[in-house]
């Protein structure tokens, strides 16, 4: 049987235009700078497929790595994020709709959506949020239209996604937590008691099991190393300061928007436990310490809820409606240059310190971790910074040793940044470090006869090696604070196996 060809609505077409420019936005936009610290650990633990990873699931690092399939480029790297953020687009653009908006709330979410710093951020380069940007809003379209009388099997939908985003980043089951209290919180808890809603449910954790089975297997590394960000790794903000961070990475002018959504949801009979959701999603936070970051992927819901009500407040006011897309064009485009890399440093540098005379904010306001702000240009930038250079440092002092050496001879990297740089821009060199995944890879072999220690000094206060060598010093200036001036070691001569040495060195952070 022949099926009928496929023929979108207005609202979709709409919909799909208003993605494909946020896609062009981010292609544009995305791939300056370098490879950001985290990307290239993604990409290194995604050549090692696995169902988990020590600081993460598994969809990223493997979407990561396929990006890289035919060779090294920051710009396929960026298109994954790229895309995300157009299916994020597409998504609150058809929330929009489903909440009764028509092509100008749709039009005005779109926009909002791009502006929306930490959003940007998101579709800029590639995180465990990344995928958060489609999966979370998605998750509620469904749910709304499940509640509409939309096919109770679309359940079963719900769940493979719930699944997905969990294998994306485990912070979405704060997200399904707060949408079950805000649907228990209302009359259309009586849905939870569908059999459909059992079985999606079945869906989601049949998906998410072998990650799952993959922590319990490793004594569920996440959880040590969430208790080390609780105890000093991570700056930790007090309830009114986190409260004001989500509304700075929102969009300092342009969050009332997803402010009035938030209002109007909990004033709609209908989508009241999205209301009470965000509000429980942001309690978790609060009482978990959780960073101001996490939640945001749920921003989406709430600005194509707060188009709707702008939408009909200004139905008779064209001028208005002009002035509204104008004003978050502006304050929000002002603030591009910090969520994708668009200026030369030298010109972000000014730029930033000229923005935080105006607006009398720090870099310490929406810092998340000590040290990550000690540097000439955020933390994210500075972390795109350095790590090609770095790693042919090391390659010049690795082939410096004589042929015998080299033969035994590995390179141990102080943390997973250093690691992956070295294991992705000098593939040819063996790479070992104490660090998250890296220490569960073990030692691979080497006996540590031979050592070339990155950001370290061989172990001095231990003892370890025999003798040590300062052989090469690394410099970038616009690196982070703690990866400008890298000391690069020659240790031989180590006085017990490294595989004694490996069990007490872990660190999960």
């Amino acid at each position: 049987m022949k099926l009928p060809p496929f023929s979108p609505s207005p609202q979709q077409r709409a919909a799909g235009v208003a993605a494909a420019v946020v896609f062009f936005v981010h292609a544009v936009g995305n791939a300056h700078y370098g490879f950001f610290r985290d990307e290239l650990y993604f990409i290194i633990c995604g050549r090692h497929p696995q169902f988990g990873y020590v600081d993460q699931p598994p969809v990223v690092p493997l979407l990561s790595a396929l990006s890289q399939g035919f060779g090294p480029s920051l710009f396929l790297l960026r298109l994954v994020p790229a895309l995300f953020a157009a299916a994020g687009t597409y998504v609150t653009c058809m929330l929009a709709v489903e909440f009764g908006g028509g092509l100008f709330a749709q039009s005005l979410a779109a926009i909002v959506f791009l502006f929306t710093g930490v959003l940007m951020s998101f579709g800029m380069k590639v995180s465990t949020d990344t995928v958060g940007l489609w999966s979370w809003p998605l998750l509620a379209l469904l749910i709304v239209r499940i509640l509409k009388g939309t096919d109770r099997r679309l359940w079963l939908l719900t769940g493979a996604l719930a699944g997905i985003s969990i294998e994306s980043k485990y912070s979405v089951l704060f997200l399904l937590a707060a949408l079950f209290v805000g649907l228990a919180a209302t009359p259309q808890r009586k849905i939870l008691f569908d059999r459909w809603f059992a079985l999606g449910t079945a869906v989601a954790l049949l998906i998410a099991l072998p990650n799952f089975l993959w922590q319990w297997r490793y004594g569920f590394p996440m959880i040590e190393l969430l208790q080390a960000g609780q105890n000093g790794k991570n700056l930790i903000a007090p309830p009114l300061l986190f409260l004001v961070q989500e509304l700075i990475i929102t969009g300092i002018f342009i969050w009332p928007v997803w402010a009035i959504g938030l209002g109007w949801l909990l004033a709609t009979r209908a989508y009241r436990f999205l209301g009470y959701a965000y509000i429980v999603l942001i309690a978790e936070m609060l009482v978990f310490h959780g960073k101001h970051y996490y939640p945001a992927d749920v921003y989406p819901v709430l600005i194509a809820a707060g188009a709707v009500p702008l939408e009909a407040w200004t139905r008779a006011l064209t001028p208005v409606r002009a002035a509204l897309i104008a004003y978050v064009l502006v304050f929000g485009g002002a603030f591009v240059p910090f969520a994708m890399p668009v200026l030369p440093e030298q010109t972000f540098v000014r730029y930033e310190i000229a923005v935080g005379r105006i607006l009398h904010i720090s870099k310490s306001t929406t810092a998340t971790e000590p040290g990550r702000e000690d540097s000439a240009l955020p933390g994210d930038w500075a972390d795109m910074h350095g790590w090609p250079q770095m790693a042919q440092t090391v390659e010049r002092v690795y082939e410096s040793l004589p042929p015998g050496e080299r033969a035994r001879a590995v390179v141990f990297a102080g943390n997973y940044g250093e690691a992956s740089a070295v294991a992705f821009f000098t593939p040819q060199i063996p790479v070992i470090s104490e660090h998250n995944q890296y220490w569960l890879w073990g030692t691979r072999g080497y006996d540590g006869s031979v050592v070339v220690q990155v950001n370290g000094s061989c172990f001095k206060s231990d003892g370890l090696f025999a003798s040590s060598t300062l052989a090469a010093r690394f410099k970038d200036r616009w690196a982070i604070g703690y990866e400008r001036d890298i000391p690069i070691w020659i240790c031989r001569g180590i006085k017990k196996p490294l595989t004694q040495v490996w069990p007490g060195i872990k660190l999960y952070e």
